[in-house]
């Protein structure tokens, strides 16, 4: 699991064990985005076990504790304190954590983002006070870079401006941050790469459950039914898979477990269930069909699932090229 997907578990997590009374303020203060995921990982947790609850709990008061203290103290005076109440690995990892936040959250987080050739271009006009500010909260090697490009006077005024800096009105801070998010984003108009299209639409709608797939192409089939014709076309679904050839189904057979594949027939259409049996031996059909009949009667949600985790296997051997799914007009080919 990545680093942000752990942290929006841990922010679930959190909120869960809260109540909803505490949670609900504090989840409408989040940017959209971060609602989004942090309700979604609320609604797909089932069960927190205790351990994982408290070590959570414990993880939020240590690092509520510790930004309390730069507060009072600084830095210095922060390490003391939880070197002192945690010992000195702890206080480490904290004040790792802490520092990481603080980077995001320190003004101009768009200029440490953005490469040198993009900083010169916005730079190289702005007047030297400004430039030097800016240059002093971006990574140290980054202002090398954009300073070594600008004019040998030019270079000469920031570097005695940035010397002379002492401090600055926050206020001032957030009036030339704002300017600049505007300049840049003018400047990446220019620069924007082709994003989006139907292939993104399909990379999506092959990742999603198959109750909301059909939601999205039933809606795009009332209002945009041209471009539902061109995403169907390349959407590869569980059916699709009568349109492979033997060697295909058989390569993906042997990626399937017999739960996951009885489960995913049980709601097939005759064509699949049929064509799936013809690239089997006989003895392994006929034990797929006696689990098939003795299964009794499953979720419909539980048939997706199992159809949704075999499509996943499909396209992955899609991707690494042990088969080619045939999208559009084109016929499968097999590698």
């Amino acid at each position: 699991m990545k680093s942000s997907e752990k942290n929006i578990r841990k922010a679930a997590i959190l909120l869960i064990a809260l109540g909803p009374d505490i949670s609900s303020p504090i989840l409408k203060l989040l940017p959209d985005n971060l609602i989004q995921k942090v309700t979604y990982e609320i609604a797909n947790i089932d069960y927190v076990e205790p351990y994982e609850r408290d070590m959570v709990i414990e993880e939020f008061v240590e690092m509520a504790s510790a930004r309390q203290y730069i507060l009072d103290g600084g830095i210095d005076y922060a390490k003391n304190l939880l070197t002192k109440a945690l010992g000195t690995q702890r206080a480490m990892e904290i004040m790792d954590v802490l520092n990481q936040i603080q980077q995001k959250e320190r003004p101009f987080a768009i200029a440490r983002k953005a490469d040198p050739h993009q900083l010169y271009n916005l730079l190289i006009n702005e007047h030297p006070q400004t430039v030097a500010l800016i240059l002093c909260y971006i990574q140290p090697d980054k202002a090398a870079i954009v300073l070594s490009q600008f004019p040998s006077e030019l270079q000469t005024e920031v570097a005695e401006r940035i010397g002379m800096i002492n401090r600055t009105s926050p206020s001032i801070i957030k009036k030339i941050e704002k300017i600049l998010e505007a300049k840049f984003s003018n400047i990446m108009d220019g620069e924007s790469e082709t994003i989006g299209g139907v292939k993104s639409l399909v990379d999506i709608l092959n990742s999603v459950d198959r109750s909301t797939e059909r939601n999205i192409i039933g809606n795009l089939e009332t209002n945009q039914p041209d471009l539902a014709e061109i995403v169907k076309s390349n959407l590869f679904i569980f059916e699709d898979i009568v349109n492979l050839d033997r060697s295909s189904i058989q390569r993906i057979l042997r990626e399937v477990s017999n739960e996951d594949l009885a489960l995913a027939l049980k709601g097939a259409s005759e064509k699949v269930v049929n064509v799936v049996f013809s690239n089997m031996s006989k003895r392994a059909s006929e034990m797929l069909k006696e689990d098939i009949q003795f299964m009794g009667p499953v979720r419909l949600s539980t048939v997706e699932e199992a159809q949704f985790k075999i499509v996943g296997i499909i396209r992955r051997l899609d991707e690494v090229g042990e088969i080619i799914i045939g999208r559009g007009d084109q016929d499968t080919v097999i590698v």
